[in-house]
């Protein structure tokens, strides 16, 4: 009817005008709408999205193989069994095949010159063989470059031709309570699977088996097996956290080592193959409800210093002294002394902390440098705690205490009334491991009293005779 009319109003070719322009008017509403669906396309494409694509090359997968025995050790049950029985089987046949077990985790490639990939220590402690396996499905046999049980954290080197894909760092000192996070892994060997969620808390500490751990990232996203050692992102795509599958007591939570922390172990773990744990040179004890009245504390909690080292990092101007009370390292209460060396044990060398403390009722604070325990200070140290000297075997000290063997490190001399001395420990006596290191040599042994000597116990290899023992030593 319009038509109609107006081709009555409208004389001769003003009708065909009119028709054009309504059929373009038609057109173009279509086009129109085609161009928001094709919007509508493109908002699909969010950061989220652009993340995953961006970091998803640089996310591995490990699998691991591992020799492992059904049979237990004869003699007794232990915790460090692996090294025990490198050394049984010296001596003794063993009755039963060793069989192959094999895991997976995740990984990130962190540097794509030197090939370095960060993951969890965890996901490849005990491992015989570590297999690579990359995005495009290319196939690598890694090396251990270095590897931390106190953090959860280890390196690992693969060796190509051509330069790998590498993820882009970022910080985890700003990160903000519910604000979107990503996770990449391969749980329960489904390679690259993403979840997305939220930081849930900061600064978490989550105890284990294994053990305390300490300011850790909670986000409620689950973390499952073999998503241990993958990336956690920021909504931009960079590696704020490595996720790490190591609480099982709850659905929905999850946890990640952040990456500050990280990067300081990342540092000592390829200069070093292990990490250079923080020294202070203060001796630090519990608190008893005679000495908090003694001392007219405000609070029931916190570490004594006894003594404090000349020359240590704790001596320097304005640091600390004798009947100081520490109550809090860098924003954390310090309940005890065993709390403090936790705590302290999960820094490392050059770093500065910041410390809480009462001195003659009065509350002050400092911060102070961390440097490396020095190596001159390590025998005096083992003398000192757990009360036996030790050198390396010559032909002198085998012919003098009767030893066949030809090297390693034998002990010296015991302490009166020490652990040592209390435990039977004597002179002849070989030191062949702690803890899951083995013993061969002098430097061996500083390295691994250094490495444990913040632990509240460890566990020594003695050989005597033909005999391994296994015995504990207090080390605070």
């Amino acid at each position: 009817m319009l038509i109609k009319k107006a081709e009555k109003i409208i004389p001769g070719d003003h009708f065909y005008l009119i028709r054009f322009c309504f059929l373009a008017l038609f057109s173009f509403s279509i086009l129109f709408s085609a161009q928001c669906m094709g919007d509508q396309i493109v908002v699909r494409e969010n950061a989220i999205v652009r993340a995953v694509r961006k970091v998803s090359p640089a996310v591995v997968n490990i699998s691991t193989c591992k020799l492992a025995k059904k049979e237990v050790n004869p003699f007794f049950s232990m915790e460090h069994d692996d090294l025990f029985n490198r050394f049984f089987e010296d001596f003794f046949e063993p009755r039963k095949k060793k069989y192959i077990s094999t895991s997976l985790g995740s990984g990130v490639i962190i540097d794509s010159v030197n090939k370095y990939i960060l993951t969890n220590h965890h996901v490849i402690v005990k491992a015989s063989k570590i297999t690579i396996t990359l995005a495009d499905k290319q196939e690598f046999e890694a090396r251990i470059v270095g590897t931390d049980a106190e953090s959860d954290l280890a390196i690992l080197k693969i060796e190509s031709d051509s330069e790998l894909p590498a993820i882009s760092m970022g910080r985890s000192d700003d990160l903000m309570i519910g604000e979107t996070v990503i996770a990449i892994g391969n749980p329960f060997g489904l390679s690259h699977t993403v979840t997305t969620g939220v930081v849930s808390a900061l600064n978490r500490s989550v105890r284990t088996k294994n053990g305390v751990f300490y300011n850790f990232i909670q986000i409620d996203a689950s973390v499952n097996p073999g998503n241990s050692g993958g990336p956690l992102l920021n909504i931009n795509g960079e590696l704020i956290g490595i996720n790490t599958a190591i609480y099982s007591g709850a659905e929905g939570i999850g946890f990640a080592i952040p990456i500050d922390k990280a990067k300081r172990i990342v540092d000592d773990l390829i200069n070093y193959g292990q990490v250079h744990t923080a020294w202070l040179g203060a001796i630090i004890q519990d608190l008893t409800d005679d000495l908090i009245d003694y001392l007219d504390l405000p609070v029931n909690y916190g570490a004594l210093v006894t003594d404090v080292q000349a020359g240590s990092p704790a001596s320097a101007a304005k640091g600390l002294k004798k009947k100081d009370v520490i109550i809090g390292l860098d924003n954390n209460i310090v309940r005890s002394g065993r709390d403090f060396y936790d705590r302290l044990s999960h820094y490392t060398s050059n770093e500065i902390i910041e410390l809480v403390f009462f001195r003659e009722g009065k509350k002050q604070g400092v911060r102070i440098k961390t440097a490396s325990f020095p190596s001159d200070l390590v025998l005096d140290l083992a003398f000192d705690r757990l009360g036996f000297k030790v050198a390396e075997l010559s032909r002198s000290l085998a012919a003098k205490y009767g030893l066949e063997q030809k090297a390693g490190l034998v002990v010296i001399a015991v302490k009166r009334g020490s652990q040592a001395d209390g435990i039977g420990l004597e002179p002849g006596d070989l030191v062949r491991g702690i803890n899951d290191l083995s013993i061969t040599t002098k430097d061996s042994f500083q390295k691994a009293i250094i490495k444990y000597r913040l632990k509240e116990k460890i566990t020594l290899l003695i050989q005597r005779g033909r005999t391994i023992y296994s015995i504990s030593f207090k080390m605070l």
